[in-house]
């Protein structure tokens, strides 16, 4: 019996870490459009319940989004189709973000010919505040596209014995 190819592991973890700058809360919040005063007026941002400059809500999520591409692209072709992310708390100028997500699913896909992978993450700032929780469902295709003639003659070890084997390395 053919077992269905696998791409990506079933708990499989990641993260990176990130530190906004001033400079690239107000640069980012220009870019997206985002013309609150909380992301551009020191003065301002000051004065506010937050005490300063805070990040955007899209820049956040736009790294914690990209490390999935970022991450999966290394060996296999990454296709984001769905997130849900909840902002938990304010992220300020000189925060440092420390992304992480984990393989939650992942089954095989014949008709996209690739994993369609579920995980979960989250964005903890250096206090360990969690500042963001996400979820997403992304397509993990083979670096290089099989015909279906070479997927219906492989044979690939199940997830389980895949993950056992990662981690006696």
């Amino acid at each position: 019996m053919n077992v269905a190819p696998r791409v990506v592991t079933i708990g499989e973890r990641f993260s990176s870490t990130l530190t906004l700058s001033a400079d690239s809360v107000k640069s980012f919040a220009t870019l997206v459009n985002d013309l609150n005063p909380l992301h551009h007026d020191d003065a301002y941002a000051a004065q506010s319940r937050f005490g300063g400059l805070i990040a955007s809500g899209t820049q956040p999520t736009a790294h914690f989004m990209a490390l999935l591409a970022t991450h999966f692209s290394q060996y296999a072709q990454p296709l984001g189709l769905e997130f849900d992310i909840k902002l938990k708390k304010a992220v300020h100028a000189q925060d440092t973000l420390t992304m992480s997500w984990q393989v939650r699913d992942a089954w095989w896909k014949p008709s996209l010919n690739g994993d369609l992978t579920q995980l979960d993450g989250s964005v903890v700032n250096q206090r360990g505040e969690t500042v963001l929780l996400g979820a997403a469902t992304i397509l993990v295709m083979p670096s290089k596209p099989k015909a279906a003639h070479e997927i219906a003659h492989e044979t690939v070890r199940p997830a389980a014995q895949s993950a056992q084997d990662s981690q006696k390395s």
